[in-house]
Order: structure tokens, then sequence, then C-alpha cells
């Protein structure tokens, strides 16, 4: 939000400098993110003077340029070769003399220097009116009447130009009462006022207003929960033409264009005081009657921008007496009943309309517009009749406009302020810092924060209605707080506190471990947004009133956010993907469902690439290793079952109590094809509400550190190729002797020397006694046991 330094002097009056008051702003709550110089002229006409063209003759060398001499005052003259046609001998013209800049449209300038042109010297320029940025006139150069400029003066001493200093605030959504210049001037007033700083705060009002006779305009208010408030004036004999520089001048130093003299009338008190304001052709009003209110769904309506919408019936409506749409409220306006050239009586509008309400019209359409911006954050209401009478003022003024009858008003019940009650107790509590009572009553009296009552421990105070994002006693300690300034709450020296043992319930234990274990194994941890679009609904939760059509749906997978934080960095020379997320997932079957996962995305190389190993690209097992060093922290058994599932091409599932825990697989080709993923990747989830529910049945003991050595044996087994090592792991796990505390496969061999259809797998198993050192025929009876189950189960032999 940009605001004029000019404009903010018409509320507040303070001798501080622009740059100090964007300190204090900030300091606020009310971010200056930077402040720029705004000129109404581009370089403000300095280095043009008043001169007078004394000879002019036909440039020796050029038929297309004339050599002049031209008297700039206190006996100055200068040779300057000119190519305007209409130059001639005795005009009064501005000239540009060495030194000065002159800027194009764009911002860019060049600098005037003494130069030779076609061998004459040149000691300045001769400016036409769009060189100096005064119009888009180029016929020739600008002659001045001798009797209003004088020789050797400044040429901008004869024009009235704007310089001002614009602050860009990055003000937060909750600030509606700050989305003005009023507004602003308000707060800034309140913390000067109460940290002994000089300013003058001047408050707005409703203004008397003269009017002629009585309109035959009516006004109906449809339903008063969707308008509050609405008033309206007719106004007559209109001139809609240019506005005033001054005028033009505001708004264009805000970034505004300005179009005619009504329109910025309405854009100036939208942006001055916060109230938006439209104005419709009365002439176009059927029946000379304004009806607020809905129309029936599917109707057709055609807007300012020549856009054909069609309302989905809960839209704020204004109409005319025959149901015709005019306006959606607090939107946008229609292409029928606007302001045009030819427009003669307006009829005036300024309101409160239901925030929620226009929200939903305005995501429905897809517009956002200034005053949607501010009606659907809640404008205040107390507002609404000083807005539209200093409006009709600039109207008379301006447009010489003139009010017929009274205004036309519907504000069945008053919207009251809120009622708080603050205790010292918890601003301390929360301050960390004790604030004298009466200092917390200055604050909330330059907060026009009323106080009703004051009670033993606080007071019950009344918020006032265009605060609306203060409701709660935490919302008024912080309103005391940033006025109060955050620089005078002591950061403490020392912070002390009393370490917790977390309990085996606590899922966010659980959630920091494995977050702590992947990044030690070289992950990034990602945040993507839960919402996105779907190319299939099935299950998918879709959103009532999405923000777009790109965010219309409650994610069903982590995967694809994912995907596009993989082929961000890849596309940015970043292919070593390793990468991990929580978060929630959601689907609607018999009922909607919800589920928190840890997801887990690898791509590229697993180990960085140097001349030990250059080339170690991740695969399925390196994803599953890092699945499983997870798991160990649950001391939980799990079974190993091939997977179905569309986003893999190969993929395996654990389970455990009849529920699946883990997924691994190899994303699916057409899915890395979805997403422009030029390369393999390999996901797994995991469940993390059914990783707690089991975590938290283990009872975690703990036992003294092995006095004996484990001894290590190793079986070479051949099998079928069918067979995995999933089910020899789980046969082993199986045996009964307590003394095996490792299993591992270290080699796989397929190829020559081996039957047809026959693979080797290498496994070795650690075994140890915890009372004392095993002896050979203890470690003889575990592996003949094992052989025995290997040869039982999948008719394995040894190899030798």
């Amino acid at each position: 939000m940009k605001i004029s330094s000019n404009w903010l002097k018409d509320y507040i009056k303070t001798e501080l400098k622009t740059e100090r008051i964007g300190e204090f702003l900030t300091d606020i709550g009310l971010e200056v993110e930077g402040i720029e110089k705004f000129e109404s002229v581009k370089g403000s006409l300095e280095g043009i003077v008043v001169g007078k063209v004394l000879t002019c003759e036909k440039h020796p060398n050029a038929d297309k340029l004339n050599k002049t001499t031209v008297d700039v005052g206190n006996g100055k003259v200068l040779n300057i070769v000119c190519g305007a046609p209409n130059v001639a001998e005795g005009q009064t013209v501005p000239v540009a003399v060495v030194g000065t800049k002159i800027y194009a449209k764009d911002g860019s300038f060049f600098e005037i220097k003494e130069a030779k042109i076609r061998g004459e010297v040149s000691q300045g320029m001769i400016c036409a009116e769009d060189e100096l940025g005064l119009s888009d006139d180029h016929g020739g150069i600008m002659v001045l009447d001798e009797t209003k400029y004088e020789v050797g003066k400044n040429f901008a001493d004869f024009f009235e130009l704007t310089n001002d200093e614009v602050l860009e605030i990055g003000l937060t959504p909750n600030r509606t009462d700050a989305m003005s210049h009023y507004g602003v001037a308000r707060d800034l007033h309140a913390f000067l006022s109460t940290n002994q700083q000089k300013s003058d705060f001047q408050k707005v009002s409703s203004v008397a207003l003269n009017n002629e006779g009585s309109n035959s305009f009516t006004l109906e208010v449809e339903n008063t929960e969707l308008t509050p408030r609405y008033i309206g004036a007719v106004i007559e004999n209109v001139k809609v033409a240019d506005s005033p520089s001054w005028l033009k001048d505001r708004l264009k130093a805000i970034g505004l264009s300005p179009i005619n003299n009504i329109v910025d009338i309405t854009n100036y008190i939208l942006h001055g005081l916060g109230q938006p304001l439209h104005a419709f052709d009365a002439d176009k009003i059927a029946d000379k009657k304004v009806k607020v209110g809905t129309v029936a769904e599917g109707t057709k309506f055609t807007t300012l921008d020549g856009v054909e919408r069609t309302l989905n019936g809960s839209e704020i409506i204004i109409k005319d007496g025959q149901d015709n749409p005019m306006c959606i409220a607090g939107v946008f306006g229609g292409a029928n009943s606007g302001v045009s050239a030819d427009t003669k009586t307006i009829f005036l509008e300024s309101a409160y309309f239901n925030p929620v309400a226009v929200r939903k019209g305005a995501k429905f359409h897809g517009l956002n517009t200034d005053a949607s911006f501010r009606f659907e954050r809640g404008v205040d209401p107390n507002i609404t009749r000083t807005a539209i009478t200093h409006a009709i003022k600039l109207i008379e003024e301006l447009a010489e406009g003139k009010l017929v009858g009274d205004l036309l008003e519907e504000y069945p019940k008053k919207i009251e302020d809120n009622y708080v009650i603050i205790r010292f107790s918890k601003i301390e509590q929360i301050l960390g810092t004790k604030i004298h009572r009466e200092k917390v009553k200055e604050i909330l009296k330059a907060l026009e924060i009323q106080v009703l009552n004051e009670i033993q421990n606080g007071f019950e105070i009344s918020v006032p209605a265009y605060r609306a994002d203060v409701t709660r006693e935490i919302d008024v300690i912080e309103e005391i707080l940033r006025i109060y300034g955050y620089n005078k709450i002591d950061a403490p020296q020392k912070i002390s506190f009393t370490p917790v043992k977390l309990s085996a319930n606590d899922q966010d234990e659980l959630e920091n471990s494995w977050a702590r274990t992947l990044q030690s194994l070289g992950f990034n941890e990602v945040m993507n947004n839960s919402l996105t679009s779907v190319k299939d609904e099935t299950d998918a939760v879709k959103l009532l009133n999405p923000l777009s059509g790109d965010l219309a749906f409650m994610r069903k997978s982590l995967l694809e956010g994912l995907l596009q934080n993989a082929v961000y960095n890849i596309n940015r020379k970043n292919q070593d993907i390793k990468f991990f997320e929580f978060g929630k997932i959601y689907h609607k079957k018999e009922v909607y469902e919800e589920r928190k996962q840890l997801a887990i995305l690898v791509s590229g190389r697993n180990v960085a690439e140097n001349w030990l190993q250059p080339k170690s690209a991740t695969d399925f097992y390196n994803l599953k290793a890092y699945v499983k060093v997870l798991l160990e922290r649950l001391a939980i058994n799990y079974k190993e079952i091939a997977l179905d599932d569309e986003r893999f091409s190969d993929a395996i599932a654990y389970e455990t109590e009849g529920e699946t825990l883990v997924r691994i697989g190899k994303v699916a080709p057409q899915m890395l094809k979805d997403f422009d993923v030029d390369q393999e990747c390999f996901y797994a989830e995991i469940e993390l509400e059914f990783a707690q529910k089991l975590r938290s049945k283990n009872e975690l003991k703990f036992k003294d550190i092995p006095k004996f050595n484990k001894i290590r044996r190793d079986l070479a087994l051949l099998i079928d190729k069918n067979i995995t090592y999933q089910e020899l792991y789980q046969t082993a796990k199986k045996n009964k002797s307590p003394f095996i505390k490792n299993i591992n496969l270290f080699d796989v061999y397929e190829g020559k020397n081996l039957p047809e259809g026959k693979k080797s797998y290498a496994m070795s198993f650690e075994l140890l006694n915890e009372e004392k050192t095993l002896e050979e025929k203890e470690i003889s009876h575990v592996m003949d046991s094992l052989i025995k189950s290997f040869q039982k189960e999948f008719n394995a032999e040894l190899r030798g």
C-alpha cells in the first residue's frame, strides 16, 4: 500500500521528516518497505530557464536546422542549434541550459551538454512541451506569452509542481483500519502522542450539506444482514471533466491513473478515508429506485471490464426498480450504469456490506478490487456518512453538482463496538514487564479505545468497530505493546528452563527424532501447500470457496508436492534430491479422512561424485535402507508385501497388525512425465499416527552394554530366483535362538557356474551371549538350525 507524505499531512501535522515517520510506522507494525520520490513533472523543470530568441538564421551546413542566439538573463547569450520548424526571432521560449537532465516517459534521461552540431556550437536546447513532460505535444518548440514569463527566471517558478515522498507499507491483511491515509495518520498519532512527540491530528467528521428541493428516488434494502448500512445521494447538474492538477497528482503519487473528476473523487475518498464509494448514472436507474439484495442464480451481468458474468445468486447486488443488476456490491460496477462523459445526474453510494458475502462474491468471479479488498476485511461502519458528505462537497466544488433532497439511508441496527475486559496481570504475563496502569489508559485513549469501567485488576473497555481485528483480550494487549514500543521490552540475558522427559505418547518427539535422523543422512525438509489441483477428482476433498481453480482441492498425496520441489531443483542444476516432508493428506470416502504422513523422495546420486565413487546413483534399496533406520526406533515387527499403486512402477508395503505402515516404490514414468522430471525418483510414505500408536505400545528398557564380543558366521545359499531376501530374513527372525543379534545380506550373485533358475545369497549372522563367551558347539547349533530352516522352507543348498 502506498501512502503519500503530502496527503498524510492533511490529517496529521508533525515536524518529523518522512524517513523518521517511516521508522515510527515500522515500529508500530505498519512496516515501511521503502520510500520513493514522486514528481508531477519528472525532474521538476530543474535547469529550465525562460529565454528570448535574439536571432534566428538557417544553419550553414544543414537544411533542417536553425542557428539561434538566445538571451537567458543576466546578460548571458547562448548559441543554440534548433531543429524545430516554428522557431523564430523574438520568441519567448523555455531553454534547457548545459547540465540539465531531460527525462523520457520511462524515466530515462539525457544530459544537455555543449556540443558542435554540423560544425556550429550549441550551448543548450529550446524545448517542446513533451520534452519537458508537460504534455505529449511535439509539434514544435513551446512559445511562451512574453507578458507572463520573465526572461532569466526559472521556468518552474511559473508552475505549481508537486514533489512528494511516498511510503510503501507492507500492510498485514488484518489491519483494515490502516488501509487509508486517515487510518495511518490516526495510528501514527497514537504512537507520537504517547511517546512525547508533537503531532496535531485532524479528526474527520461529517460536513454540513446544502440540498435543494427533494428527489424522487427511493431505496430498498432487502436483507439487512447482507447490507447492515446503506446511504445514497442524488446529485444533479454534474459536469464530468478532467480533475484539477492537485487531485490528479494525489492519485498519481500512489500509483492510480486519473479518469474523470467523479471517479477520481471516489478514489480520493477511498484512499483518503478508507471508505469505498460507487457512483451510478442516475438517469439509467429504472423507476428511480435503488434496491440492494440478490438476484436469481444464472442471471447474466456485464461488468465494467466488458466481461459478461453469470451470477450465482449469493452475491450482494445493487439493482434498479426493475431488478436489473447494476453492480456487484463492494466488488465491481456494471458496464451499463457507470458514469460517462454524458452523465448529468449521479446516484452516489456509501455502504457497509457483510465482509463474508463480499469475499465470496469476489472470489467466485475472480475479481480483486480496491473496494473488495477493504470490504471483505471489514471497513469502518461509522465512517459511511462522513465519507459520502466529504465526497458530495468535492463533487459540488469540482463538478458543479447540486445535492437534491436528503440522503437516503438504511441503518436499522447500529453496529456496536466490541466489549472486552483486560487484566493487568495478563498484560504483565505476556509482555514480561510492568506498565503503569495510567500509561495503559493513555495508550487506550490514543487508540480511541474507551475505558468503560476500572475494575480491581484491569479495565472494562469498548473497542471501536473499525478495529474488526481487535475482539479479544490478547488482541488489546498486542495493541498496547505496539504503541508502547517493542523496543522498550528488554530481552532477558539469561533464559532458564527445566528439562522435561518426553513421553512415548508425544508424536512431536517422534517427528523431531525422525527429522534429526534424516537431516543427519543429508536430507532437507520441505513444506508444501495443502491446496492443489487434481486430475482425478475421485475421493478428492473440494473447497466450497477456493481462491483459484489451481487451488481448489485438498491434496490426496504428498508425492506431487515433492515432485514439484524436485523439478524446481533439477531445473537449477541441483539433480541430487534428498527431501522429506511432514504433512497431512485428505480423502473423501464414506466419511472425510485426514491422515498425517512422513514422505521421503530421493533422486540423482546417493553420494556426491568423487574420484572413489564416480557413479553412485540412488536406487530403491537406498530408500528402503533409510526407511528401516527410522523404523528401528519403533522396535516393531512387520512383514513386507507387494504393493499395487498407480503412482509406482514397482512398490512394496510394510504391514503390521493388519494395517499398512509404509509404502515404498519407484515413481511411475507417466507421473514423472506429468511433472517434467527427467530422472528416476524413489518415494516412501510412512503413516505417522499409526507409527505413533505402535511406538506408544512399546516400553523402552535399558540394559547393560555386553561384556563379550559378537561372533560372526556366514552362509552362502543357493536358492530359486523367485525367492526374496525378505523371505529368508523373516525365516531367520523366527529362529528361537536368543543369540542371533543381527542378520545381513552382503552379496547376491547370478550368472555363470550356477544352475539355471538359481541365484546365490550370502548372509551374515552376528551371535552374542550376553552372559558368557559362546562356545563352538553353541554356535554350530544355531547355524545348523538356520540351515535346516532354509532347506525346509526354500529347498536351499549350501555353496562351498
